[in-house]
């Protein structure tokens, strides 16, 4: 068994511990920041904890990121390649709709290079979805397949996983009077194309574009022209997916697995789903 599949492995099988976690820290926050500037949930500390001590203690595992700390942590001798890799997560992916009893979940990018490290070294990547039912979807080897997660194991529920050929949905982030005019534009007549599906949970978003084809996007902002995604814990991994499943990513000019990290905590406009949708956009961003 290869370091990727000990990671994937172990990935499902703290998810239940983390839904397990979420009722009693549903209204608490841990009072402090996290290092780009959120406030974090005692959920977000919980699920970190989690996964750090879970994936920290894999023989392979040389690097730990999480985007609730400041820092990479050592966790294995040596650096990641050969074998060895770094871990980079989101624990608790839209947390603060856990107030409100809405969709969460967790991100997860596997490079053979030290992190922060570039989409294009990412060997694989995954997403479990807290919704109804405990999922893992996971990009690896130029393919996606779809888990159910029961009892901490893997069962295969859908393989070869492509985007849909008609697309049905749509969901952009940040408020309206942010958005720059091109994106805007771009937004009107997308709205008239689509049906709008947007909860405030990044994995529940792209789940539904994976689902039923379209588009999700958390563009530049006039107050923040990098927008509000990072690209080693968000954007980088949920790109792999969505490539890997026959679509495209972009931060408006280019695929994010080739945008170069400059630092762990970096912010990137993230818009993935259907080839055809994100060139458009590209196209009307451009002009």
């Amino acid at each position: 068994m290869s370091t990727v599949d000990d990671v994937l492995e172990t990935v499902a099988a703290v998810a239940p511990d983390v839904r397990d976690g979420l009722p009693g820290r549903r209204l608490t926050e841990a009072g402090v920041e996290n290092p780009s500037g959120e406030t974090v949930t005692a959920a977000d500390v919980h699920a970190d904890e989690l996964f750090f001590e879970a994936l920290g203690a894999i023989d392979g595992v040389v690097e730990y990121a999480s985007e609730e700390r400041e820092a990479v942590a050592d966790t294995g001798d040596g650096e990641p390649g050969e074998g060895d890799v770094a871990v980079a997560i989101d624990p608790l992916d839209g947390s603060s709709n856990l107030a409100s009893n809405n969709a969460m979940g967790t991100i997860v990018g596997i490079a053979d290079e030290p992190l922060p490290a570039a989409g294009e070294d990412l060997v694989a990547a995954a997403y479990v979805l807290y919704g109804p039912i405990t999922t893992m979807t996971v990009a690896r080897e130029g393919t996606v397949t779809t888990y159910v997660l029961d009892g901490g194991e893997m069962r295969a529920v859908e393989e070869d996983v492509t985007l849909p050929d008609d697309p049905v949905v749509y969901g952009f982030g940040g408020r309206v009077p942010d958005w720059p005019d091109a994106f805007r534009e771009y937004a009107r007549e997308v709205e008239s194309e689509l049906k709008l599906r947007y909860g405030g949970a990044m994995v529940g978003d792209v789940n539904q574009v994976l689902s039923y084809g379209g588009i999700f996007a958390y563009p530049a902002l006039s107050s923040a022209p990098n927008g509000k995604l990072r690209l080693q814990f968000e954007g980088a991994p949920i790109a792999k997916i969505i490539e890997a499943a026959g679509g495209a990513s972009s931060d408006g000019e280019r695929s994010l697995l080739s945008v170069e990290p400059t630092e762990l905590h970096q912010r990137v406009p993230v818009h993935v789903g259907s080839k055809a949708y994100v060139e458009r956009l590209e196209a009307a961003l451009s002009d």
